[in-house]
Formats: structure tokens, sequence, C-alpha cells
């Protein structure tokens, strides 16, 4: 057994990189004293849209607020169908749930793990020819930081007059040819949880778009539904504010984004040499940059590797051990085991190994020798 330690995420060391920076802009919101809406979460919205080569970024509290935002402001609720993928963290299907809607679950391509456009197509055919729901929105997912067909999406959705939300909770910092990720769709939701890309400590999310009005619904929905008065109350609203604290520590950590985004890249590259006929590594889409939220390999006797990992120091996770429609909640509103059978088989064989910037080269060749070890 080895004796040597891999940390999964780096958030320890990345914090010893930014430490001074994170005290200095601390202490800073600490003086002013202005904990909500602080000048600090206008600074950080002007930054994630400049990044994004969005027109507008708004700071919400979490990036499952950003989602229902999002729904909220197309009027979305009961009697409507919205579409996602079932291979993904439940708050895709959660927002929609609790506005009243149905979800519809996709099925995702077996390379790239994002929403199969053709079999969301089809989807949306059914629904509307049942005549029972209203299709009016599709949530796509950017998973593990690659982001989705945003071309064929964008035009799918024209032809079936269907809202485009890119879930961009794990894929803030990617690219599709020459276009950043929170300018690919009309509104992107991303989320700033402790282990993303960019991640605050504690919650925090924020919506894109370069709609002026969808902008400002944004704006008004996050305090409550205000309007140009503090108790104008002109619509039904969330307490969805990004804190101050947080906007403040974001900032600091853009000070290294861009290091930590070419280390994964270098990270991923180095394990698709180093494990190129051993597993089956994460499929790459032509003219794209992953923000490598995780480098997900596809292996058979999962849990049983997952656990030789672990006698070797190497830390892995499983996302995810179930597909939305058969979870406990969701069932209902899916069509039972072998309904989505590419979803279904990628929850029994696929594990995230470490996606640390701050892994060196050392730690790397012993991820991918255990891996090597584990599988044979």
């Amino acid at each position: 057994m080895s004796t040597k330690k891999i940390d999964f995420a780096g958030l320890k060391a990345q914090y010893a990189r930014i430490k001074p920076e994170v005290a200095r802009r601390i202490q800073t919101v600490l003086d002013h004293g202005q904990f909500i809406l602080g000048p600090e979460v206008a600074e950080l919205e002007a930054a994630l849209a400049k990044r994004a080569g969005a027109k507008h970024a708004i700071g919400v509290s979490s990036g499952t607020d950003a989602l229902i935002m999002a729904l909220m402001a197309e009027g979305i609720g009961a009697g409507d169908a919205v579409f996602v993928p079932s291979f993904t963290f439940t708050a895709s299907a959660e927002v929609v749930l609790l506005l009243g809607a149905t979800p519809v679950f996709v099925e995702v391509d077996a390379r790239t793990f994002n929403i199969d456009t053709a079999d969301l197509d089809r989807r949306v055919g059914e629904v509307a020819r049942e005549g029972k729901l209203l299709p009016r929105a599709v949530i796509s997912v950017d998973l593990f930081g690659q982001p989705a067909d945003y071309g064929t999406l964008d035009t799918l959705c024209r032809r079936h007059a269907l809202f485009l939300i890119a879930d961009a909770a794990q894929s803030y910092g990617a690219k599709l040819g020459n276009r950043a990720v929170g300018a690919l769709a009309p509104a992107t939701a991303a989320s700033f949880f402790p282990a993303k890309p960019l991640g605050a400590y504690g919650d925090g999310g924020a919506l894109l778009t370069d709609n002026d009005e969808r902008a400002a619904h944004y704006v008004s929905i996050r305090a409550h539904g205000k309007g140009g008065d503090k108790y104008d109350i002109v619509r039904l609203g969330l307490n969805a504010r990004l804190d101050t604290l947080q906007a403040a520590i974001l900032m600091a950590k853009l000070t290294v984004f861009d290091d930590e985004l070419a280390a994964r890249e270098r990270l991923a590259k180095l394990y698709d040499e180093r494990l190129k006929g051993a597993v089956e590594t994460p499929h790459r889409v032509p003219d794209s940059a992953s923000a490598w939220a995780q480098y997900c390999i596809l292996v058979d006797r999962r849990d049983e590797v997952a656990r030789a990992l672990k006698e070797e120091g190497v830390p892995t996770a499983v996302y995810y051990p179930r597909p939305m429609h058969l979870q406990t909640a969701y069932a209902r509103f899916g069509e039972g085991p072998g309904s989505l059978p590419v979803s279904e088989r990628l929850s029994e064989r696929v594990l995230a190994l470490p996606m640390n910037p701050y892994l060196d080269a050392a730690g790397a060749e012993h991820v991918c020798a255990a891996v090597r070890r584990a599988v044979q």
C-alpha cells in the first residue's frame, strides 16, 4: 500500500497561494461593512461578464438559484415541459419541479456525456404531439466542464420555440470555438460551489445574458422581486443575492484562474496520454476547451477499481451513480429502467480522478500508474 496521498481538488494549495489577497479582500469588506450587495458584487459581475463576452452578469446565491431564476423570468410553470439531460446533478430537474413545471428526461451522448440533440428533438416532438404539456425550455448541462453542442441546440430551440438555458455549473472558463461559456445561450447559469473550477468559500452563482430586459428581471428576482422602490414588489422573487464576502473571495481567485485552467488542461493531457488503452478517457469536442471541473474515465468493475485506488492513496468520486430518471423523487416523471440506456450505463462505469491544478508531475504519474494497476 502506498503512503503517498493525493489531494482531489487542490483547494488547500490554492489557498496557500492566494492567502494574502483573500485576507486583503475580506478585510476590505469587514472595514466598509456592506455585507449585502457591497461594491465587490458589482466588481465581480463586471469581471465575469467581460471574461465570458456577455453583456450582463448577475451575482446570485447559488447555481441552483440561477437556474430557477432563469425559468422564473420566462414565466415557466404548471403545464410546461422543460427538457433536461438525465445524466447530471439533481438541481437541473429540481428547479423545474419547484416551479410546478414538468421535467422531460433526455438521453446524453455516450462520448461527450452532454445532451443528445437527436434524442432531444425526438422527445420535444413527442410531447408536442401528445398535447398534455407545452414544450417551453431546454436546460443543457455542460457536464464535467465541456460545452454542449450549442450550435445544434440553438437551431433546434429556434425551430421548436424553446428557451435555451446553459447550465454552466461546471464549465465557467470553457470555450466553444472562439466564444466563451456565458455567451453561448440566451441565459447561462454558473455555480461557484467551492469545488468548481471557479469556486467560492461557500455557495454562490451567477446568471449571464446579453438581454437587457432579462438582466433587469434577474436583478429584481434575486431581491424578492422588488422594482425601483425597495418596498414596491413587482413580481414574485427570491432572496438570492450573492454575499459580498463571497464576491470578494471570487475576485481573489480570479487572479489565478487562467493559470489554473491551463494547469487543468496540462493534467488532462497527461491523463489522456498515460491512460490511453487502459481505460476510456474523455472524448474532446473539436474546437473547444474544457474547464475540466472533473476528469472522468469509464471503467468496468468501477467500485472495485475505486477501492484499489483508495488503497494507493488516490481519491476518486462518482458523478453520478444514478441518473435522474431513476431517482426516487423523479422516477414518476421518467419511463423506468432501460428507457435511457446510455445514461444508465454511464452511471455504472463513470469514475472521476483527481483534477487538481496543483498536482505535481510525480503525483500525476502516481495516479496514472495506480489506475493502470487497478484495471488489470
